[in-house]
This record gives structure tokens, sequence and C-alpha cells, in this order.
């Protein structure tokens, strides 16, 4: 009498298929920046690089929107969360679009006059 051998399923395709997924899941995947909420154009500039850490305040300026810490808000948001620092010394990295009017510009400067944060970095693109 013949014994039967008992057939299993070869699972190294299933394997590949799963490991070419991840591999284009990863590659296609748009991963996060700096909390940014705008897409801004920055201006160009030969100054030195600063290093950035994650407890610093952010905020973005455009044409027509502001955003704090990558959440868009407006003027008066902005100033609440302004107030709400406690470290005055706390570094704050101002992002500026270049199209950006300068009177927009001057009343985000006003805001962190008035609440005594004068730890500022204006962020630019590195010149070429």
């Amino acid at each position: 009498m013949k014994r039967r051998e008992h057939i299993g399923l070869d699972l190294t395709p299933v394997i590949d298929v799963v490991f070419i997924l991840l591999i284009f899941f990863i590659v296609t995947s748009v991963f996060k920046k700096d909390e940014l909420a705008l897409m801004l154009n920055l201006p160009e500039s030969t100054a030195k690089a600063i290093e950035i850490d994650q407890d610093q305040v952010f905020i973005e300026l455009n044409e027509k929107k502001v955003a704090i810490r990558g959440i868009e808000v407006n003027f008066e948001s902005l100033e609440e969360s302004l107030k709400a620092i406690k470290d005055k010394k706390k570094p704050i990295i101002v992002k500026i679009d270049k199209n950006t009017k300068y009177d927009r510009v001057t009343k985000v400067l006003d805001l962190l006059q008035k609440h005594n944060l004068n730890n500022l970095a204006l962020v630019t693109e590195e010149k070429k």
C-alpha cells in the first residue's frame, strides 16, 4: 500500500508579495515634516543654519493664513496661544512666505513683542 504524503502550502510567494507591498507603501507614503501647516515659498539667505528642537514654537505666515505649531489659526487664536507661553525665553521660529505683505508680518511681530517673546528666528531657504 502506498503512503499518502501530506502536501503543504508553499508560503514563499505570499511572503514575497507581503514584503513588496510593505516596500511600496513605505516608499509612496508622505512623511510629516516639522509640523508644517502651510506651503511656504521662503526667501533665500546666506545666514548660518540653526538647530531646531521640538519644544520650540513654530509660526507660519503666508498671504492669507497663519498657523502655530502646525495648526491653522486666526490672529485672535494666535494671540491666545502666545499668551499661554510661560517661558518667555523659549525660541520662536517664524516662517514667512516671501510674497506676504509687510502689514501681516508686522502684525505677527507686534503680537510677539506684546507678549515679550523676543527669542526670535526667521527661517529662510539656503542660497545656492
